[in-house]
């Protein structure tokens, strides 16, 4: 559960990280890379702050 809130926060920085660079008149591509990346880091740092321990 804590994992899907952690993504849902992740995602509205990423939102919001994303509209700034198109009102900033940043290329759709690289707009699209920057959200690409990012989502693989939050999964990332989502999966090794809420995974339990042995």
């Amino acid at each position: 559960m804590s994992f899907i809130i952690y993504l849902i926060g992740f995602a509205f920085i990423i939102g919001g990280i994303a509209w700034a660079l198109i009102v900033a008149k940043v290329s759709t591509l690289y707009v699209m890379i920057a959200v690409v990346i990012l989502i693989g880091v939050a999964i990332l740092t989502g999966v090794t702050r809420t995974r339990s321990r042995d």
